[in-house]
């Protein structure tokens, strides 16, 4: 028996060997050659950024923006966030799981006692030796079985569940890394929406002292009604703006709260403003053959394709035979004293193939659905490279745009202030009227909102070219590297 299970557990594990799939074979992500970006020093986030080729990223890229306050939001939604603590739970399941599959390597054994009371027919009798029609039984036994994996089929499945328990692995990296870019994300917007908040309040404030000085002298005859109702007319407008963007603030705090594992109504001590985040000026870029190794995504379809690979292998064993060896071994007795006296001990040794024969195609159609699944997996996986070079060729083209943006917008804000100043002094000196102040007031608060909009903008890119060439999840020791 032994040298039978060790013949048998010598076969081979049918269905195709998984292979990783290439690299592809690119060189560069944009179809036009990278530059280092556009840089102005008057203004926050207006550094000249460059690309940095094979430059590793850190695992903690959020630190590079230099704020405590974002560092401390990150550690904690890290912490505390239940879609972390969900992922984490997942991988753990998958583990069991692949743990649980191994006991099938393994002869499974049993004990069991019985204890029966029986009549046997008088046409049967005599059945124990002592004639009696009526008799008590007590049978202690232990059974052993072991199913050879003679073409694989635990080992396919086995590598079938290390597949998906990578699967797991990568999908809580992808969520970390997630979190972490949407919390960055979350709290630039934040930044973004206070600068906007402020200038509109400005706009506003100039509006209404503009609209008392016109009233005062629209009583003492200098100006007309219409006047006074065209400026009525821009004070609403103005006062219009600024509602949604006080609601987007809450939105986003709210966001905020959520992401850091709290509820809306537990505010958040940390703030932000654009004035207190650095903008970094090294930027990495990846080699092409890197980014499907660092991407959690790009490895989450690859373990897919493993997965659906060793299917194959389990719906072919499904169709061969299976041998089980079987063993028992026990005693029987008319009374429980003597269950273990000599002579009352039984055993048996066993044998058996079974071969599926007809199952009215369906062993068929499962491996010709499985090697369909493959196909499928394999066309995913495809679709999943592509988009993450997409992800990251449009974050790089955005931050090619952002620094002359960021430029540009700064230029429109000095040329602004400058207009503004020169209608002020002409005012006072009574060569312009308020008209022109109001236009040069609003084309000044509103090249400031553009700015800002610019500056997040451009840290945001940032960010999301960090997110895009996989986050620096190698470098994580809280997270499992395999």
């Amino acid at each position: 028996m032994a040298a039978l299970a060790l013949m048998l557990m010598a076969g081979c594990a049918v269905g195709p060997g998984f292979k990783e799939p290439a690299s592809p074979d690119v060189s560069g992500y944009t179809a036009t050659p990278l530059s280092p970006t556009t840089g102005v020093t008057n203004v926050s986030g207006g550094q000249t950024q460059q690309f940095v080729q094979g430059l590793d990223i850190p695992g903690q890229w959020w630190r590079l923006f230099h704020s405590q306050s974002l560092n401390d939001l990150i550690e904690r939604s890290l912490t505390n966030n239940p879609n972390i603590k969900a992922a984490q739970a997942a991988l753990a399941m998958a583990h069991e799981n692949t743990l649980a599959q191994k006991g099938t390597f393994w002869p499974s054994a049993a004990a069991s006692f019985s204890a029966t009371r029986n009549r046997t027919s008088e046409d049967l009798a005599p059945i124990p030796n002592n004639n009696d029609l009526y008799y008590d039984l007590f049978t202690p036994q232990v059974s052993v079985s072991y199913v050879p994996d003679v073409f694989g089929l635990n080992r396919r499945t086995m590598e079938s569940l290390k597949a998906q328990e990578e699967q797991q692995r990568f999908a809580l990296v992808a969520t970390y890394i997630t979190l972490s870019a949407n919390v960055v994300a979350a709290a630039i917007q934040e930044a973004s929406l206070r600068a906007q908040i402020d200038a509109t309040r400005q706009i506003i404030a100039f509006n209404t002292n503009m609209l008392q000085i016109l009233r005062n002298q629209f009583t003492q005859g200098y100006v007309n009604q219409l006047a006074v109702a065209a400026q009525e007319s821009q004070l609403a407008q103005a006062q219009a703006t600024l509602a949604p963007l006080l609601t987007q603030l809450d939105q986003q705090r709210d966001l905020l709260a959520v992401l850091a594992g709290n509820f809306p109504i537990e505010d958040l001590p940390e703030k932000f403003n654009l004035s207190d985040l650095q903008l970094p000026e090294d930027l990495p870029l990846s080699l092409p053959s890197q980014l499907v190794e660092q991407r959690p995504d790009v490895r989450q379809a690859e373990e897919n394709l493993h997965s659906a690979s060793a299917q194959i292998g389990i719906a072919t064993a499904n169709r061969l035979p299976v041998i089980i060896l079987t063993a028992n071994a026990g005693t029987m007795a008319l009374t429980a004293s003597q269950i273990f006296i000599s002579g009352a001990g039984f055993w048996t040794l066993g044998a058996s193939v079974t071969q599926p024969i007809f199952q009215g195609g369906a062993l068929l159609h499962k491996e010709r659905a499985a090697k369909e699944a493959y196909i499928q997996a394999a066309e995913q996986y495809q679709s999943t490279v592509l988009t993450a070079f997409q992800n990251v060729a449009d974050t790089l083209n955005a931050l090619e745009h952002d620094g002359d943006a960021v430029k540009t917008a700064a230029a429109a804000v000095d040329a602004a202030k400058v207009t503004l100043d020169l209608t002020q002094r002409q005012s006072q000196a009574g060569y312009a009227n308020y008209l022109a102040l109001l236009s040069a007031e609003q084309a000044y608060q509103q090249a400031s909102i553009t700015l800002t909009q610019a500056q997040a903008n451009r840290y945001a890119d940032t960010a999301a070219l960090f997110q895009a060439l996989g986050g620096g999840w190698w470098h994580q020791s809280d997270l499992p590297q395999n």
